[in-house]
């Protein structure tokens, strides 16, 4: 296994195992629960996961919050449409933004886009990469003005793959109850399946609960294109692990508590910040790691994830977490068992 191919990455998804929309519920879609030390695989619905974890366990979650990323725009003069997805601010004073253009070759430097009732323009003054452009955004008023006008003409990023436009509801189920921090373009999947109920029944067992902020860009979805993984280079993204969410976590390794890594963009952050005797270190950075096959894990003891695409670099993270072989598996159930895929589908427990 020291040598992982792309290729062993790919399973056969049917288009249709793809979740267009969320439960009704949040913590009522199917949860997977795979036993690493038995191999066993059991069917559950998520609010079950209250029987898996007892006193003083602790859930690490991503409180991140996603902005409304995508917007549409016109060219000056020719009018043509174009798609501006936000990726980061770059410098507040000066309104800069990252963002990624499509259709890419018609936009240039020195171009003007229009949005909305012309309510907003924007200058492009860098080139990037192929789709990568730095826009000027053209706005005389006050920042916060600036940020609702900009914001008030996105809409919810959720991916390409779930293939049907976005609905107003989608603004509050593709966000987790407990995003706070904004900055992210995507949301972090697995912390969508847990309401103020089931977070209330965990309290009552005894679990604490540590948050950490990681924003992911668009990274996550970049598809890998080297057959060999040791040569993929991960986007970065900007993460936090505060004081607080540390202490919470050092305290249940020393006293080796269960700790739940909930999602790969905790599992990024928390493993991107251990300390040489396995310690969880505060940090406010940025990390670039990437995670497959064979890894060793220094800080989650278990894991939650929804079900990813093929070849995609969230799959071999979580196939590293709970073997190869035993999550490849999983996942063959999952396609026959008819479980969701994607961002908005059904949920994976690995303990």
């Amino acid at each position: 296994m020291i040598n992982m191919k792309l290729s062993r990455f790919k399973y056969k998804l049917p288009d249709d195992a793809i979740a267009l929309y969320p439960t009704p519920h949040r913590d009522e879609s199917r949860l997977m629960v795979l036993h690493r030390d038995t191999h066993k695989i059991e069917h559950r619905i998520f609010k079950d996961l209250t029987e898996y974890f007892t006193d003083q366990d602790v859930f690490i979650f991503n409180d991140t919050r996603v902005f409304p990323a995508r917007l549409y725009g016109n060219k000056e003069k020719t009018g043509a449409e174009i798609e501006v997805f936000l990726l980061r601010e770059l410098n507040r004073e000066q309104r800069l933004w990252d963002v990624l253009v499509d259709p890419a070759r018609k936009i240039r430097i020195g171009n003007k886009l229009y949005f909305g009732d012309d309510e907003l323009v924007a200058e492009v003054i860098d080139n990037t990469t192929s789709r990568g452009r730095t826009l000027r955004f053209l706005y005389d008023g006050p920042y916060e003005d600036f940020k609702s006008t900009l914001f008030g003409l996105g809409e919810t990023p959720i991916p390409r793959f779930i293939q049907r436009p976005v609905e107003p509801e989608d603004a509050e189920r593709y966000q987790t109850i407990f995003a706070k921090y904004e900055g992210a373009v995507a949301a972090p999947t697995a912390g969508l399946h847990f309401s103020r109920e089931l977070l209330k029944r965990l309290e009552i067992i005894g679990a604490n609960f540590a948050f950490v902020t990681l924003h992911m860009g668009l990274g996550s979805f970049r598809s890998v294109d080297v057959e060999d993984l040791t040569k993929h280079k991960m986007d970065s993204e900007q993460y936090r692990i505060p004081e607080d969410a540390a202490t919470i976590v050092n305290k249940a390794i020393s006293e080796e508590r269960n700790i739940c890594a909930v999602g790969t963009t905790v599992m990024r952050a928390v493993e991107s910040s251990v300390s040489v005797e396995g310690f969880l270190k505060p940090v406010d950075g940025w990390t670039n790691k990437f995670i497959f096959p064979p890894y060793n894990f220094r800080i989650a003891k278990s894991m939650i994830s929804n079900f990813h695409l093929p070849l995609s670099t969230l799959l071999m993270m979580v196939a590293a977490f709970g073997g190869f072989e035993f999550v490849m598996e999983g996942y063959h159930q999952a396609v026959k068992e008819g479980y969701r895929f994607g961002t908005y589908g059904d949920a994976m427990l690995i303990l």
